[in-house]
């Protein structure tokens, strides 16, 4: 038999996972608890399988007790099942060691198949979700903005990178910004020099790796 915890605030939500579990012939409810504080309780009693998990508990973070399970070097399986389905929730979700992700829109047949995907292997996500994650995935990510201050760029610097991105010549930079070519080409080395590159490409492909401009 599968051991579930079933940890949920609300308790219409509670029950309904509840009588999920109970209705299957190979899980087992371990037990139910609507706060963090009868979670840990429950814990002490029992490691369960399979642990469905809100987050938004009344007296803590639902990550407190993924953060338990790791201490204890459990194999517990966990679902979050949370109405929070913001990138910076799933993320740190997922790197405290939930193994999948549903919202609490999901049906009961949702809830059943992501379990056993669970119980297989696999990481259940929401549909939503996992495309957003994926557009995540796709996107560099942007440094932090003491890199960026790391890096030294003064305005000059920082205008020329973003019109050279643009594509645009040196000659034409100059126009813009109404300098001399070789003015122009003096900044050009000192930015080069600071982002570590050699040209022009390199320099556009680190500051849109940096998000300092967009990508084409």
């Amino acid at each position: 038999m599968v051991d579930v915890l079933v940890v949920e605030d609300e308790p219409r939500t509670r029950d309904r996972l509840a009588s999920i579990i109970a209705a299957h012939p190979d899980w087992r409810l371990l037990a139910q608890a609507g706060s963090l504080q009868e979670a840990q309780i429950a814990l002490e009693s029992g490691v369960p399988d399979v642990l469905l998990l809100d987050l938004g508990l009344p007296d803590g973070s639902g990550l407190s007790l993924l953060d338990s399970l790791r201490a204890r070097g459990a194999a517990t399986g966990t679902l979050v099942i949370s109405v929070l389905g913001d990138e910076s929730s799933v993320l740190r979700a997922i790197e405290r060691g939930a193994g999948g992700y549903l919202l609490k829109d999901a049906d009961d047949r949702a809830v059943v198949a992501a379990i056993e995907q669970l119980l297989a292997g696999g990481a259940p996500l929401s549909p939503s979700i996992a495309v957003h994650l994926m557009r995540r995935l796709q996107t560099p990510p942007r440094a932090s903005k003491a890199e960026i201050e790391g890096i030294g760029l003064n305005e000059r610097e920082l205008e020329l990178l973003k019109l050279i991105a643009k594509g645009l010549s040196y000659e034409e930079v100059g126009q813009l910004m109404g300098l001399k070519y070789n003015t122009i080409t003096s900044y050009a080395k000192e930015l080069y020099r600071k982002l570590q590159v050699h040209s022009r490409a390199e320099a556009v492909f680190e500051a849109q790796q940096l998000g300092l401009v967009g990508t084409a």
